[in-house]
């Protein structure tokens, strides 16, 4: 038997492509993966290079209340370090850490999300220009993320049956939401621009997008089909890294941001507004407009109902429905008001 010479004899992967390949296996969106990689960088810089294999619970507390005490980092941000940390020791290391971790935690206030007007929100949307304007008429018609707007695929929209179907939202999960009639002609109008556009690329040999989880092997091709083309395509072809092959993504999500801030400066509003905040004016908005909350959290894709009853102190009626003395009417009994008595 002869022996391997050291040039065919693989070098061990380095522990960052380790986790990167953990996370694809998993089937984790890019946003995930390259957050993860990047807390777990910080995590090992933080002590002094050490492989995490030398570490432990100890290290990992120190890490965190570094980050809540020294950094001020809100509760979300620590959250995700930890979650990355543990996925590192548990799905990558195959470690598991004895005991809970017992680190200073972030602390967040309880904020309530900001909210437009029905007549802010139509000085807003008017105000956006463009292929960004679809994607904000989206958001607030339909309920949707940001990134779940982007990521629409022309077989997910089904004007038959006047809905969308969100694939692989937050937590993996498929979902279902109303499909605005005014927003038909609209949406027809850019299927009809993103389907000249995908002819164009396919008669230059391009044409293909990137298709979920292994699709692409098992479907040769399919990447090409019109049904898999994204609603909102991106204006310029880009070369994948990994395989060179030519593809078409999506609109950058910087893109909207971008057409949303000077939008709220030409509308004058005053109030911070962002993409969610559409998302947020679609829940309180059917709430206001009596349907069910039960109904509301199935739209928006919440597993808990806890997470949709924020909208309920949001309302413009107040949780309680109690009226201001000052806005309360003059009774017979007493035609003065408490003012004037």
């Amino acid at each position: 038997m002869s022996t391997p010479q050291p040039s065919a004899i693989r070098p061990a992967k380095k522990l960052l492509d380790q986790v990167r390949e953990v996370i694809q296996l998993k089937h984790y969106s890019r946003k995930t993966e390259k957050s993860y990689v990047g807390w777990i960088k910080r995590f090992i810089l933080f002590h002094g290079k050490r492989h995490p294999r030398e570490m432990g619970k100890a290290e990992i507390e120190a890490y965190l209340t570094y980050l809540a005490q020294d950094r001020k980092v809100a509760t979300a941000t620590q959250n995700q370090a930890f979650n990355a940390i543990l996925f590192l020791y548990r799905n990558v290391l195959q470690v598991e850490l004895d005991g809970a971790i017992d680190a200073v935690r972030a602390r967040r206030p309880a904020r309530l999300p900001t909210v437009l007007t029905r007549g802010e929100v139509h000085v807003v949307l008017d105000a956006v220009s463009g292929p960004q304007q679809l994607v904000v008429q989206l958001l607030y018609g339909c309920g949707l993320r940001l990134m779940e707007g982007l990521r629409l695929r022309v077989k997910d929209i089904d004007f038959g049956l006047n809905q969308l179907v969100i694939r692989d939202a937050k937590g993996m999960k498929d979902r279902v939401t109303m499909l605005p009639e005014l927003l038909r002609g609209s949406l027809q109008k850019q299927l009809l621009r993103t389907c000249l556009l995908h002819e164009k690329d396919l008669a230059r040999g391009y044409g293909r997008v990137v298709l979920p989880y292994a699709l692409g092997r098992k479907y040769p091709g399919a990447d090409r089909e019109w049904g898999w083309q994204y609603v909102f395509p991106a204006t310029r072809l880009y070369q994948e890294r990994e395989t060179g092959i030519v593809r078409r993504h999506h609109l950058h999500e910087s893109g909207v941001q971008k057409a949303l801030r000077l939008a709220t400066r030409i509308a004058g509003i005053a109030k911070p507004v962002h993409c969610h905040t559409f998302r947020h004016s679609f829940a309180t908005h059917l709430l206001e407009a009596g349907y069910d909350i039960r109904t509301v959290q199935e739209l928006l894709g919440h597993n808990d109902v806890s997470t949709t009853m924020i909208y309920t102190h949001v309302l413009n009626r107040g949780g309680l429905a109690v009226r201001s003395p000052l806005d309360l009417e003059l009774s017979d009994d007493n035609p003065l008001s408490p003012l004037e008595t």
